[in-house]
């Protein structure tokens, strides 16, 4: 069944509305990205901002001094944190936390729950961190929070209409091993009128977040699909997307094949040996993630 555009705009926009009680960040968080964007922002300027907010300044140091940043000694001052990290690094921290609290929630189905894609959101952050690593692409931390986002279109559709989720999963009827019997995309599309991609831009559209954000949570399905300069970050994606979905216990619903597509290797020149690699590393670098972020 084919959605006309217009139909498909339609339903990202009533969903959007209907959910505008999530569809927003912490005043807090609203406030890091507008100053870390500016370009007349400072240390000091983010420093007096995230003082403010106790839990915000301890998860901080909390990430700071995990063994996920690798760094010397203990750091117990957020100034010190702000320019060990950078303002990038920390506005990232910042709206990480928040997405945190939108993923909390009981199961939705047997085969679903919000803590599911938690654990996948991280797994996949955890792969695309490790995939800008070895490719030394310099922006590993924008990485990381594509890939805590890139489903985010998932609990957009939560919170919209649970009973139509649940009557996509039922369609997708995982198998026992958790491999789904049909598209979930397809599925998605017939019954929502649009897919998790378009909820997931239209969110981070009204969150008014960098456009490399919705382009990852629009396209991580089909990321050649983008003009060749935008490419890159969403081919980091689609790919971590596809380790993790290997992992036990996360969510893997709406990838039929967890096998990683050689045109998408060609484009970050990454090797199957290096994807085989950070598959292997992975369970117990995201183990690491999940103390940070917990």
């Amino acid at each position: 069944m084919t959605v006309q555009p217009m139909t498909r705009e339609q339903a990202v926009a009533n969903a959007i509305r209907e959910i505008s009680h999530i569809a927003t960040l912490p005043e807090i968080t609203l406030k890091i990205i507008e100053l870390v964007e500016s370009p007349n922002s400072t240390a000091q300027d983010l420093n007096k901002v995230i003082s403010n907010d106790p839990a915000l300044c301890s998860r901080i140091l909390k990430v700071v001094n995990s063994a996920f940043y690798g760094l010397p000694g203990q750091i117990g001052s957020i100034n010190r944190a702000i320019v060990l990290l950078g303002l990038n690094a920390v506005k990232n921290i910042a709206i990480a936390a928040s997405l945190a609290k939108l993923f909390r929630g009981g199961s939705l189905t047997p085969d679903l729950s919000a803590k599911d894609l938690w654990n996948h959101s991280i797994s996949t952050a955890t792969a695309c961190k490790m995939i800008a690593d070895h490719l030394k692409v310099g922006f590993a931390d924008e990485c990381f929070l594509a890939g805590l986002i890139h489903d985010i279109g998932v609990i957009v559709e939560i919170q919209y209409d649970r009973h139509r989720l649940i009557e996509v999963v039922g369609r997708v009827k995982p198998d026992t091993n958790g491999i789904p019997t049909a598209d979930w995309l397809e599925v998605e599309a017939e019954v929502f009128g649009a897919t998790h991609q378009d909820f997931g831009q239209g969110l981070c559209e009204k969150w008014k977040f960098p456009k490399n954000f919705a382009l990852v949570t629009g396209y991580h399905h089909r990321p050649l699909e983008l003009a060749k300069e935008l490419r890159t970050l969403v081919c980091i994606v689609h790919i971590a997307d596809r380790i993790a979905a290997g992992v036990p216990g996360g969510f893997r619903l709406d990838v039929m094949s967890t096998d990683v597509d050689a045109a998408v290797l060609d484009e970050l020149k990454l090797t199957s040996d290096a994807v085989e690699q950070i598959r292997q590393k992975l369970p117990d670098r995201v183990q690491e993630v999940m103390a940070m972020m917990g």
